[in-house]
């Protein structure tokens, strides 16, 4: 299997763990796997860097892949549905780490009391899953920012990882929760406490939004009444598609630290909007014929995007588009280009070629050719102003902070927490409106600085 570099998966909480079924079902179609593991499949190309996703395990004299995954809950329910479902004999029976307690959808539970008394036990599997590693890329971490355990022990997980790996890449798949489709009244609070330590600890974050996931299943899908499991596929349809580049064979963006050179200009602003194409109605999907240039448009249209806020609203920083199957890289090449000329306004001009491209021949299963993208835009402030508006109107009346401060939480954190989303929204406008005088500006002032810098020196 050669060197592949490897990835240690984390999901956490009821929506990281339902999401996570979802994702490793769809990973194992694609490089031919069967639910215990064992390879059928007949295109070479499927185990090549299966590596960087699975561990080789040789079972009674056939090669098994198991999963480098990791469950938690502070519930059991969900872990043990896994285990007693379809991939009950895929992951390693002590990779499973959950408690009784549940977190009550309360973030402080999840990250100060009773997600900080499994936080060693957690660590310690993290550690047995990295040592037989060769070349350890990083981990990524599912998880929604709504509820207790995903949000308050994700982020408590997130910030421990730092500290021990420090010089590894966390990525993480957010699922960020939306007014219109709410659990309970106090995800804002849930939230903002995840992004604040999202915006410090992580290095790329995908955003994937409740709310445009209910857009996609009723107005794309045509289904009336989306099911957990309708939006969850979308969501590992969109993990399967940004990590081709990662688990095939391909030119560019080969592992996540190269993905995040690509795409993430300044450290605070790797928040990432996803986008998929094609989505479609499957009862109309054998009349759908993608052109090259139709794929590409759609990656920048906000219907195929996976949150809920307006690209035309801002500007692109930069892209990363990921195309699969059987294409000519010059026609994908040109056609991205040509909608970057037509559409020059939308992307900024002080970062020059900054829409890569991957290719990789192996489509995903069902489907003869499909896109995605991953975009930094300005426009993802909508997602951070939308919580925060949310977030002020309770904290200004102090509502529900019993809850939170009943489990020792200060009350700075969320002064904290607010300001500096705050702050991320400034930055995120400020380089909307730059221009590359502006940047030139601030380069030279810098460069300025350490010179003077030296010299008193």
């Amino acid at each position: 299997m050669g060197h592949s570099r490897e990835i240690i998966n984390l999901q956490v909480g009821q929506a990281g763990n339902q999401v996570g079924e979802s994702f490793w079902n769809m990973l194992l179609a694609e490089h031919g796997l069967d639910g215990s593991g064992h390879y059928h499949g007949s295109d070479p190309l499927q185990l090549q860097r299966a590596g960087v996703y699975f561990t080789e395990v040789d079972g009674g004299g056939r090669t098994k892949y198991v999963p480098r995954s990791i469950q938690v809950d502070l519930e059991a329910g969900v872990c043990n549905r896994l285990r007693g479902g379809s991939l009950g004999n895929l992951f390693r029976p002590d990779t499973y780490l959950t408690a009784e307690v549940g977190a009550g959808n309360n973030w402080a539970k999840g990250f100060y009391t009773e997600g900080a008394e499994m936080i060693d036990s957690i660590l310690d599997i993290v550690r047995r899953q990295a040592e037989p590693c060769d070349a350890l890329q990083g981990f990524q971490l599912i998880h929604s920012l709504g509820g207790g355990t995903g949000a308050g022990l994700g982020s408590l997980l997130l910030s421990k990882l730092r500290e021990e790996f420090p010089d590894r890449m966390m990525a993480t798949f957010s699922i960020v929760p939306s007014p219109k489709v709410s659990e309970t009244i106090v995800e804002p609070y849930n939230a903002l406490l995840s992004m604040h330590q999202l915006v410090d600890n992580g290095d790329l974050t995908i955003c994937i939004d409740n709310e445009a996931l209910y857009d996609i299943c009723t107005e794309t899908l045509k289904i009336k009444v989306p099911s957990f499991e309708n939006l969850n596929g979308l969501v590992s349809r969109v993990m399967c598609g940004v990590s081709t580049s990662l688990r095939f064979p391909g030119q560019l963006n080969g592992d996540l630290r190269k993905l995040a050179m690509n795409l993430i200009p300044f450290p605070r602003l790797h928040f990432l909007m996803p986008s998929y194409a094609p989505f479609f109605d499957a009862k109309a999907s054998n009349w759908e014929k993608n052109s090259i240039p139709e794929l590409t448009k759609a990656l920048f249209n906000r219907k195929n995007s996976l949150v809920a806020c307006d690209p035309r609203f801002g500007r692109y920083l930069t892209a990363a588009t990921i195309f699969r199957g059987k294409i000519s890289s010059r026609e994908v090449e040109v056609s991205v280009r040509d909608l970057q000329q037509k559409n020059s306004n939308h992307f900024v001009e002080w970062i020059p070629d900054n829409v890569s491209v991957s290719l990789v021949t192996v489509p995903p299963v069902g489907q003869k050719q499909s896109a995605t993208a991953l975009c930094n835009s300005t426009a993802i402030q909508e997602v951070f102003k939308r919580t925060l508006d949310s977030f002020s109107l309770m904290y200004k009346r102090r509502a529900f902070l019993h809850w939170y401060t009943g489990e020792g939480m200060d009350i700075m954190e969320f002064t904290e927490a607010e300001s500096n989303v705050r702050d991320l929204i400034a930055e995120y406008q400020q380089y909307q409106e730059a221009t590359t005088d502006d940047i030139e500006e601030v380069e030279s002032y810098e460069e300025d600085g350490v010179a003077s810098d030296a010299a008193s020196q």
